[in-house]
């Protein structure tokens, strides 16, 4: 999955944003806002619309709506290419294959080496108890 494909479906606002500028923070709107809509785009797949609107639920509005943010920068140019960059990563990472976990058994040296310090740990809290002396 080529996330560039689908920069023609992004949409960008500006906003006052705080961050380094000094007073061209209150005067200039530089923070870049990205949406991107999810269930109207076009050159999704509708599985592919299905993974990202699985993988990235927690990024996405109830109408499924991407919303992305970068406010770091003193432009508006500076802070558009960060969010759009923010978002092929988010993408990519959407569209990453999980390596399945391959079952391991304990090595016959762990095994021993947790007895041992169980065997340890039994002898110092045995050692806590009150002595009777009678």
């Amino acid at each position: 999955m080529d996330p560039t494909r689908l920069y023609p479906e992004l949409q960008f606002q500006f906003a006052r944003s705080g961050g380094k500028g000094g007073q061209n923070v209150n005067k200039v709107a530089t923070k870049a806002e990205l949406y991107f809509d999810i269930p109207n785009s076009t050159v999704l797949t509708e599985e592919e619309k299905a993974v990202l609107l699985e993988k990235l639920v927690n990024k996405i509005t109830t109408e499924g709506v991407l919303v992305l943010y970068h406010q770091t920068e003193r432009t508006q140019l500076g802070n558009r290419d960060k969010v759009t960059e923010k978002f092929y990563q988010l993408i990519r990472k959407a569209f990453e294959k999980e390596k399945p976990r391959k079952a391991t058994r304990p090595t016959k040296a762990s095994r021993e080496e947790k007895l041992v310090a169980k065997k340890k740990r039994g002898e110092v809290k045995e050692r806590r108890k009150k002595v009777d002396f009678d």
